[in-house]
Formats: structure tokens, sequence, C-alpha cells
């Protein structure tokens, strides 16, 4: 469907413990002997723990990015639907406008409905990523109650607004933390030796001279 997303705090999945093997293998392949065995055990499990980190890296980047991209998308969508559009018009056409990680998931959804799929376990299918689980829920439960769905839509986009605010600030404050550290370390040394050293001098010439 699309790329599996990588939960903070786990371990590496299956494709990159099968991906670092494969290293192993080649680079055993490669050197040959006993030298090759060693090279292919300290490489492979290296391979492993990249491959892990990048994909890490791309899934966060992904659920940012979704968060960001959220709101307009879900406003779009509202757009069509009052238009007259049924709800996969409404959903490709968002999937359209917005790209990326997000539009690939709603366009996944809009060719599922266009099949003739059931929506509530197409749409609960994006439920098992962390960013796309208020824009699933909502959808199924639309589509479970008959509620109509320009309306519940209109009421996530608020929500997702104010996520993608919140998102942001927490982002800005990091930044700020990031930017601090390095001025602090810049100016520690300054304020030991014109503010503390000065102070411990005189005392000690206090206490060592007659």
């Amino acid at each position: 469907m699309f790329g599996r997303a990588t939960t903070p705090g786990r371990g590496p999945d299956r494709r990159a413990v099968l991906s670092g093997c494969g290293v192993a293998v080649i680079m055993a392949l490669l050197v040959g002997g006993i030298p090759g065995v060693i090279t292919g055990l300290v490489a492979g499990p290296a391979a492993t723990v990249l491959i892990h980190r990048k994909a890490a890296r791309g899934s966060h980047e992904d659920r940012a990015r979704i968060t960001a991209d959220l709101p307009f998308a879900t406003d779009l969508m509202v757009a069509c639907l009052q238009a007259g559009q049924p709800v996969s018009a409404a959903t490709e056409t968002a999937a359209a406008a917005v790209g990326g990680p997000l539009g690939q998931r709603l366009s996944w959804v809009s060719g599922q409905l266009r099949l003739g799929a059931d929506p509530e376990p197409a749409w609960m299918a994006l439920a098992r990523e962390p960013s796309m689980g208020p824009l699933a829920r909502t959808m199924s439960r639309a589509a479970q109650s008959g509620a109509p769905v320009a309306d519940v839509l209109t009421r996530l986009a608020d929500d997702a607004r104010q996520a993608s605010r919140t998102a942001s600030l927490a982002a800005a404050r990091k930044v700020g933390v990031q930017a601090v550290a390095p001025l602090g370390l810049c100016f520690l040394p300054a304020f030991v030796l014109l503010g503390i050293i000065p102070v411990v001098a005189g005392l000690a010439g206090g206490v060592l001279l007659p």
C-alpha cells in the first residue's frame, strides 16, 4: 500500500534486518575466508542500524508533513463535497492538490472507494499511522453513522489547524533551545576567566598571604 511507519523507540523492522543480512552476505563473499566472515558480521548489524535510522527519519518527516498538510486537505475535501462531488472524487482532488505522503494515502483510499470497497475499512487502514488517525477515524465514523461528511470534516480541519500550530510552536521552541546551547558554551569560558577565577584568586591570596 505505502511505506510502513516506523514507531519511535522500537527496534529495526524486518526490511532493515533482511537488508543488513544481505549486506553481511555480500561483504563475506567479496572479502572471502575468515576475514570475510568477520567483515560480514561487522557490516551486517551496522547496515541494519543505518537503514533503521534512515527509515525512522523518513517516517518522522512524513508525520510532520502530514500534520502540516492535513488542514488544507480537509478544507479542500469540504469544498468539493459542498460542490456536490462524491467522497471518492473529493478525496482524489485533495490528494492531487497536496501531494507528498498525505496525497499518496488519500489517493490510495480514493482508488479503493472507486473500486467499490467498503468506506469504513478503507479509511481505517490509515489509522495505523498516528498522523492519519484523526482523519481515518472521522471518516470511518461518518461512514458508519451516515453523518454529513462535510460537517465532520470541517470540525476535523479546525482541530488539525490547532495541532499544526502546536507542532510549529514546539519546533520553534526546540530550535531556540538548540541555538542557546552553543552560545552558552561560547560564553562559559569567558565567564569562568573573568568572573570566577579573579574571585578564587582573591580569596586564595587573602588566605595564603600573611
